[in-house]
């Protein structure tokens, strides 16, 4: 018997091969769909990559002009800043220099300084001026000291200040923990120097150039006060040189007083005057030139001259004024003046009087009755009108007294001149026979309530009549 094949049966492999093949094309198709699903994802990845680029980019650019609109925001507040500053500093100034510019009194000026300056701008104010006397406990510091001989602003600290136009020298003696900066004052010449203690540890250049320029100002304001005050000073010598000393007059005492005006440049012009006439009569003057200083009291003179020679012509007070007028108003043509004249004659009871825009006189009678001679008086001399003065005349009992004044007595630029007139009266009607005795203390009398408690911005003259009592 044959023996059995051991060997298996072989399939047929068609199928498998198929298979086979089959699979390697669908392994193939997903490697191709991963090949095509790779390249995407680099395509995409490149794109990621390109736009993490820009967006850093895009980062980097707004972190850039970030920057700068915080620099030109910063810019603009610094900016502002100092014009800021420099409009507070302009503004002071503005301020401070019509502060030390309005008044022309010397003292004033500089007390003005400190109230100004400290604290905000310097902690001390010392003013150094050359004309005034030393005192025992005066002490300058080398800064002013070379500030005066050098004409130059000097710093002195225990650092250099570098302060625009200001030289730097060591700290001083006097200030040895802050700064000085001392100023010269100038206009035409170095009068003074202006020192100031630094308000904090050093001093800004912005301010140190505003104080040079205040200082500058107030060398200006300071000049302007002791030129005023030397005009003001002269006008009232020449103005008082040129007044009267009042006659003796049987049957009649005179007092008079002047008194200069104590604001402004209102000096000169007012004047009094009493002087016998070759008839034996007493002419009494009281005068007032418009205007102020130096001119006015020169005018006054050549008034005063004036009339006391028409009056060695015409004893009428009216045809002198008349003369007067004429004069005035060819060889002075825009010049102008008040005057009244009244006349007394020995034995006489009555006076004669005429006004030239003059304030009206004021007759006390013995009983105290006060009456105002207010006939309408003429144009003010010198008007360019012709016009023919007349004379008044006003009985005059034993004892009476008639005040004769200039518009500085009673006038006040709020009030107008009748309540100085009404006061005028009144202060005249009340006062007591036994002052009246003492005319030289009537006068006095007189002024005190109407100009002696007041600041006078005008002369002041006064003339006092008293006839002898029965």
């Amino acid at each position: 018997m044959t023996a059995p094949d051991a060997r298996p049966a072989v399939p047929d492999d068609t199928p498998h091969a198929e298979a086979v093949l089959a699979a390697d094309a669908e392994t193939a198709a997903i490697l191709r769909r991963l090949d095509e699903t790779e390249r995407q994802l680099r395509l995409h990845r490149e794109e990621l990559h390109q736009t993490n680029q820009g967006v850093l980019a895009l980062h980097a650019e707004l972190d850039a002009a970030a920057r700068t609109q915080r620099e030109l925001l910063d810019a603009e507040r610094a900016a502002r800043g100092e014009a800021e500053r420099a409009r507070r500093l302009l503004t002071f100034l503005a301020d401070a220099s019509a502060a030390v510019t309005a008044s022309l009194d010397q003292e004033d000026i500089l007390r003005c300084l400190p109230e100004l300056l400290v604290p905000e701008y310097a902690s001390g104010v010392d003013v150094w001026l050359f004309d005034e006397p030393a005192g025992p406990d005066d002490a300058h510091s080398a800064a002013a000291v070379a500030a005066a001989r050098h004409d130059r602003p000097q710093h002195a600290g225990p650092s250099p200040g570098g302060l625009p136009g200001v030289d730097d020298l060591p700290p001083s003696a006097l200030s040895p923990d802050r700064p000085l900066l001392s100023i010269p004052l100038t206009v035409r010449r170095t009068s003074g120097v202006l020192t100031l203690t630094a308000p904090g540890d050093h001093f800004d250049a912005d301010t140190s150039v505003m104080l040079v320029e205040l200082a500058r100002r107030t060398a200006i304001a300071l000049d302007n006060a002791r030129r005023y005050e030397q005009h003001r000073d002269t006008a009232e010598a020449l103005q008082r040189a040129q007044l009267t000393d009042l006659p003796p007059t049987e049957g009649l005492r005179l007092a008079a007083r002047y008194l200069p005006a104590t604001r402004g440049l209102n000096i000169g012009g007012d004047w009094y005057d009493a002087f016998p006439h070759p008839d034996g009569s007493l002419l009494t003057v009281v005068g007032d030139v418009t205007g102020h200083g130096l001119r006015a009291a020169v005018i006054m003179g050549q008034l005063r001259t004036a009339l006391r020679a028409y009056a060695l012509e015409d004893d009428s007070p009216a045809r002198i004024l008349t003369r007067l007028h004429r004069m005035l108003r060819h060889q002075q043509p825009n010049l102008y003046a008040t005057a009244v004249i009244a006349r007394f004659r020995p034995g006489d009871p009555h006076v004669v009087w005429a006004a030239a825009g003059h304030p009206p006189a004021v007759v006390r009678a013995p009983d105290g009755t006060v009456r105002v001679l207010d006939t309408r008086p003429g144009v003010m001399l010198g008007v360019p009108i012709p016009f023919e003065y007349a004379d008044h005349t006003e009985e005059l009992a034993p004892g009476s007294t008639l005040v004769l004044y200039t518009d500085g007595l009673v006038e006040r630029r709020a009030q107008g001149i009748d309540p100085g007139i009404e006061l005028l009266g009144r202060t005249l009607a009340a006062l007591d026979e036994s002052v009246l005795e003492d005319l030289d203390g009537c006068a006095e009398s007189l002024l005190k309530p109407l100009v002696h408690d007041s600041e006078r911005d005008d002369d002041v003259c006064i003339l006092l009549c008293r006839t002898a009592p029965s």
